[in-house]
C-alpha cells in the first residue's frame, strides 16, 4: 500500500494540526451540572479526551470562562483545570464569547480558520459565538458529543442551528482520527491510541 501525495496541511479541506484551533467554553460546575442532554460524567470524559487529543497535535487552544471575576461563577472543572494549565483562561461577562474583545483576539491570534467548539451549554455558549464566527468566514466545528444542552431538544437546536448555517459537527472519536489520518505519522501513533483506545473505548 501507497500512501497517497501529501496534501498541504494548512490548505487542506479537512482538519489538520495546522489549520485548527480547539476553543474551549464555560466547562464551569454550574453549567456542567444543568446539563441534561447526556450523562455529566461521560460529557466531561469526552471533553477531556478532546483537549488531550488537541494537546497531543499541538492545536493552539483558547480557554473561556464567565463570570468567575465577579464571583458569580466558580473556575473550570479540576478535570479541564488541570489539563489546561498553560493556557489561561479569558474571564467575561458576555454570554456570547464572540462579544468580548479578548476572546476574540486570542481566536484571531492563532492564525487557524478551523476552530474545534466545545462549549457549554450548546443551544448557548456554543452556538452564539460560532454563528458569529460563521459569519466572519471562519469553519465552525462543535464536538457533539463533548459539549451538551439544557434539555435533549435544545441540544439539538443548537446542533441544527449552527449546522444550517454551515457548522460542521464532528464526534471526539472522529476528530482525533482526522488529526491524525494516517498511521505512517508515527510521531502521534501512542498518544491517539492511548487517548482513545487505552483510555477511552477499550475501558467501555
Amino acid at each position: 500500500m501507497t500512501t497517497g501525495p501529501k496534501r498541504d496541511p494548512r490548505a487542506d479541506h479537512l482538519i489538520t494540526p495546522e489549520n485548527a484551533a480547539l476553543l474551549v467554553i464555560d466547562y464551569q460546575p454550574s453549567q456542567v451540572a444543568s446539563v441534561r442532554s447526556m450523562d455529566h460524567q461521560l460529557l466531561l470524559k469526552n471533553v477531556v479526551s478532546t483537549v488531550k487529543t488537541a494537546k497531543a497535535f499541538g492545536l493552539p487552544i483558547v480557554h473561556s470562562t464567565i463570570s468567575v471575576a465577579s464571583g458569580r461563577q466558580k473556575p473550570t472543572v479540576p478535570e479541564l483545570a488541570e489539563l489546561l494549565k498553560g493556557n489561561v483562561p479569558i474571564d467575561r461577562t458576555s454570554i456570547n464569547s464572540w462579544e468580548d474583545a479578548d476572546f476574540v483576539a486570542a481566536v484571531r491570534s492563532t492564525g487557524r480558520r478551523k476552530l474545534i467548539f466545545c462549549a457549554l451549554w450548546t443551544e448557548v455558549c456554543m452556538a452564539f459565538p460560532a454563528l458569529d464566527a460563521l459569519r466572519e468566514g471562519f469553519e465552525v466545528y462543535p464536538v457533539v458529543d463533548a459539549i451538551g444542552g439544557t434539555s435533549v431538544e435544545a441540544h439539538r437546536a443548537g446542533l441544527e442551528r449552527v449546522t444550517l448555517a454551515g457548522g460542521q459537527p464532528v464526534s471526539w472519536v472522529a476528530l482525533a482520527c482526522e488529526l491524525q489520518r494516517d498511521w505512517a505519522r508515527l510521531e502521534t501513533v501512542p498518544q491517539v491510541i492511548q487517548i482513545v483506545l487505552t483510555e477511552r473505548l477499550l475501558q467501555e
